[in-house]
């Protein structure tokens, strides 16, 4: 990877201020360099959370525990107890890869047909089934990912009230809202105001939470302090798990006690293979992340000669763009829960088949995504036809040892299904099932029968928990928030790092593309130079502007040649304010 002497400079200074100031202003680009330690999270408080339990002797498990229980205090619009996720963790004593799919699933009394449309529905009324109210949540799983990550992983030498600390101080003493809750406050105003705990936020006579607002979450922090005594037991049995089922039944909902009370954390095996020189490890099914990026990894490989490897050019561009197409076309016709479904996941990764795939891409032309599209042999795949902003958070944790966190926790759209219990916001998770076959999700999603609800079943995801090594060591962790995009934009990051040895600021501050197939539309952030969009349109992409694309955290590790950390670089998405913490 390429070193950069004018960016050694800079960070030797952005580590000393860091030390002696605990938390330096971020330049323009979102990126901070620590000498021991850092945790890049997509809201300053929860960076800070982890960052304070890395000060007081705990690992990166320990860290990401307590940066996921502040973001469901400080950024409930994206994630919290209320919602699931996955994480990733690399511990280095043993050089070992862990996986904890701690993913929302289904009640045992869902169905394949609960969100069809019914007589007398409009578009809207059959959409905000799955997107609003009790029919919309899934069994939430970041409480048992929380705890099974300071169980399993964590160091032992900091307590279970360490780690829940931050968050309770901040729900029990209150903080300032973010841009991000006044924007989702404006869109989404008429059930905040009518919820017990996210009314209040709204001053007298306001419409929105302007940002700045303080607030407190008591009924949260008394949560927090019950998980604090009991750990996971204290979410899933007991007195929150009876004010969930209450407040979710009379939303409409069919949870019941038994379903909370029957959850538990999946342990996967990571999907890993070799790209570019580097070993990718990436989540797997029922994150769509590693079978859709290995893909394009491999077709990337094929298609770039080492001349365009090393800047960004159109051609590039337009690579990326097409490599995508047949593998989304793969995650409608294929993917599902792996507990409840075949998923073959191991057909999809063939060489052979990325061969095949690779043998219909020109240099010149866009093609249609159905020209990448690969039936398997001897497998029924049932068809799917095509019928702003999310609520996820993505952060990554580094600590003195070389663990590293890469955690994507989400509660689906902003404010999840728009209400709350025990003070936390409630997902609507069920989305990510496919409603009907062929039916598309907010983020445009076509749904196939393999991702239809069921008892017990999770849904497909896209989020992407990443991380990248070079000669055994990890170099890079990534992920992001943004549905549909989170694969796209993790990949960019990282590639932008690993080929054209852009730091994490650098990679964070280039502007994105997004392609999915379905639609056929080549989406491109605001701001993207005007001689690559030329070059795109003569290939005949159809081209959409967007704001942004997806909100990536990153974090590179320096080694030493010695094999100890030299140096940490950590990068929050200026997208959405984030802003890195450590020391």
């Amino acid at each position: 990877m390429r070193r950069r002497s004018r960016l050694f400079a800079l960070l030797a200074f952005a580590s000393l201020a860091a030390c002696l100031l605990g938390q330096a202003a971020p330049p323009e680009n979102g990126e901070l360099a620590f000498a021991h330690y850092a945790v890049a999270a997509d809201h300053p408080l929860a960076s800070r959370a982890g960052a304070e339990v890395l000060a007081a002797g705990g690992n990166a498990a320990d860290a990401a525990a307590a940066t996921m229980l502040a973001l469901g205090v400080a950024s409930p619009a994206s994630s919290g107890l209320g919602g699931g996720g996955f994480a990733l963790y690399y511990r280095a004593s043993d050089q070992t890869l862990h996986y904890y799919d701690f993913r929302e699933q289904a009640p045992a009394a869902a169905t394949d047909e609960m969100f069809e449309r019914r007589e007398g529905d409009d578009d809207e009324t059959a959409a905000n089934r799955s997107r609003a109210g009790g029919l919309a949540v899934g069994v939430p799983g970041e409480p048992a990912g929380v705890f099974k990550l300071i169980d399993e992983l964590g160091s032992g030498d900091v307590s279970r009230a360490q780690i829940v600390a931050p968050a309770l101080r901040y729900a029990r003493e209150g903080f300032e809202t973010s841009s991000t809750i006044e924007r989702f406050s404006r869109w989404l105003a008429a059930p905040l105001r009518a919820d017990p705990v996210f009314g209040r936020w709204f001053p007298a006579g306001s419409e929105v939470i302007p940002a700045g607002t303080r607030v407190t979450n008591p009924a949260h922090a008394r949560t927090l302090q019950t998980l604090a005594r009991r750990g996971a037991d204290g979410f899933y049995r007991g007195a929150i798990a009876r004010e969930i089922v209450r407040r979710v039944r009379e939303q409409g909902g069919v949870m019941t006690l038994e379903d909370l009370a029957a959850y538990r954390v999946a342990v996967r095996e990571p999907l890993v293979a070799e790209h570019f020189g580097f070993r990718w490890a990436i989540a797997p099914p029922p994150s769509a992340g590693g079978v859709t990026m290995h893909a394009s990894l491999s077709l990337l490989e094929r298609w770039l000669p080492p001349s365009y490897r090393t800047q960004d050019n159109p051609y590039f561009r337009h690579a990326l763009a097409e490599s995508w197409k047949g593998p989304y076309q793969d995650r409608q016709l294929y993917l599902g829960d792996p507990d409840h479904v075949d998923v073959p996941t191991a057909a999809l990764l063939t060489d052979e088949r990325a061969a095949a795939r690779a043998a219909a891409f020109h240099p010149m032309l866009a093609r249609p995504a159905e020209r990448y599209e690969l039936p398997l042999p001897d497998r029924e795949a049932r068809p799917a036809t095509p019928g702003g902003d999310h609520g996820t958070s993505h952060f990554c944790v580094v600590d003195q040892e070389g663990n590293v966190a890469s955690v994507t926790t989400t509660v689906n759209l902003p404010f999840g299904a728009r209400f709350s219990a025990a003070g936390i916001a409630m997902n609507d998770q069920m989305d990510d099932f496919a409603r009907e076959v062929g039916e598309a999700n907010a983020f445009g999603l076509v749904g196939g029968a393999p991702n239809l609800p069921g008892p017990g079943r999770r849904p497909v995801s896209s989020m992407s928990p990443t991380i990248v090594f070079e000669g055994g060591r990890p170099i890079l962790c990534g992920g992001a928030a943004g549905g549909s995009r989170i694969i796209t934009a993790t990949q960019q990051v990282l590639l932008f790092q690993l080929l054209f040895g852009d730091s994490p600021g650098e990679a964070l501050a280039r502007r994105r593309l997004h392609h999915q197939g379905i639609p056929r539309t080549l989406r491109y952030e605001e701001g993207m130079d005007e001689a690559t969009l030329a070059a795109l349109r003569a290939r005949g992409h159809e081209l959409e502007e967007v704001d942004h694309s997806a909100v990536v955290q990153t974090i590179r590790l320096v080694w030493n040649e010695d094999g100890t950390l030299a140096r940490v670089l950590a990068g929050s998405d200026p997208r959405k304010g984030g802003v890195p913490a450590g020391g």
